[in-house]
């Protein structure tokens, strides 16, 4: 591992994916300094690199052009790979194919570079059994969008040595993302394990009928949620107090949901082809033009929060 600590100024990333995530996770690292190739084999997901790249730099205030002059796009996974430091796997949620990139990375990439992926919930260990040296192998699990969204989870296998781990967290936090350290590789990883347990939730309180979708939704966001950007669930019990936190699991826990499988009700809702904004239909209706007005508040909404954090930080 000594040739990857020889300086920053070495440090390029490739990307094996140029599409929503892959774009984004481009801008944070050539926003930063950082060179980053970006490669797909889709020529109608390279041809719009440039446009989003340049979207989502002017929705943050920066530059395009300058953003632009650190990333390069290719069609070509050798030429991508070709002096990267750390490659990152950003295809489909699917691991047949994460394997199939894999093991195309450990014939092109360096072979001192960094292999990691980004997958949502796929344990890291399963990705890397096709790769000869999984030492080297790691998980990155960036959030969307990525140049808003800090968190970056490094997912360690029972393979991966120290030093990878520490080089990718001390690479990531440089241009500025907040890394956490995952110790175990479990599926799911930290943030999806919560999140889709809420979820679960959510939907089974729907189900059966204790609520509308869109009460759920206002529970959180003006709720519990509106504090979950300044503390934590877990300080949040030792500021109330750990025997309050008790009591209320006393008496809540045996009537949570615990479907082992994904939720019937979320089963029939693909079924039927409710499959959300994209149909017009998901636990709300969604008339033509909703979805994409939503998200630019949602976007908007990030930026204010990023701001806020910026100047907390500078206080």
């Amino acid at each position: 591992m000594s040739d990857r600590s020889s300086g920053e100024s070495q440090d390029c990333v490739a990307i094996v994916g140029a599409g929503l995530m892959g774009g984004g996770i481009a801008q944070v690292f050539a926003g930063a300094g950082v060179p980053c190739a970006l490669f797909d084999p889709l020529e109608d997901v390279r041809s719009t690199v440039v446009a989003r790249v340049t979207a989502a730099s002017r929705l943050i205030g920066r530059d395009a052009e300058e953003v632009l002059a650190g990333v390069t796009v290719h069609e070509d996974l050798a030429s991508a790979c070709e002096g990267a430091t750390l490659v990152i796997e950003a295809g489909p949620e699917r691991l047949a194919v994460k394997r199939a990139i894999f093991a195309d990375l450990q014939q092109l990439a360096p072979p001192t570079a960094v292999l990691a992926s980004n997958t949502s919930a796929i344990p890291i260990g399963s990705i890397a059994e096709v790769v000869t040296d999984p030492s080297r192998v790691v998980g990155t699990h960036f959030w969307n969008p990525p140049y808003l969204v800090p968190l970056v989870e490094v997912v360690q296998t029972p393979l991966t040595t120290p030093d990878v781990v520490a080089w990718t967290m001390a690479l990531i936090s440089r241009v500025g993302l907040k890394a956490v350290h995952v110790l175990v590789d479990v599926p799911g990883f930290i943030g999806n394990r919560m999140q889709h347990a809420l979820k679960r939730e959510a939907i089974a309180l729907v189900a059966n009928g204790i609520c509308s979708a869109e009460t759920v939704d206002t529970v959180v966001r003006y709720g519990f949620g509106r504090r979950l950007g300044l503390v934590g669930p877990l300080e949040q019990a030792d500021l109330v107090g750990t025997d309050l936190t008790l009591a209320i699991h006393e008496v809540l826990m045996p009537s949570l949901d615990v479907t082992p499988v994904a939720h019937p009700y979320l089963v029939s809702m693909i079924e039927r082809g409710d499959i959300g904004a994209k149909t017009g239909r998901g636990f709300y209706e969604w008339a033509p033009g909703e979805a994409e007005r939503r998200l630019a508040e949602i976007s908007q909404g990030l930026v204010d929060q990023v701001i806020d954090d910026a100047k907390r930080e500078g206080a």
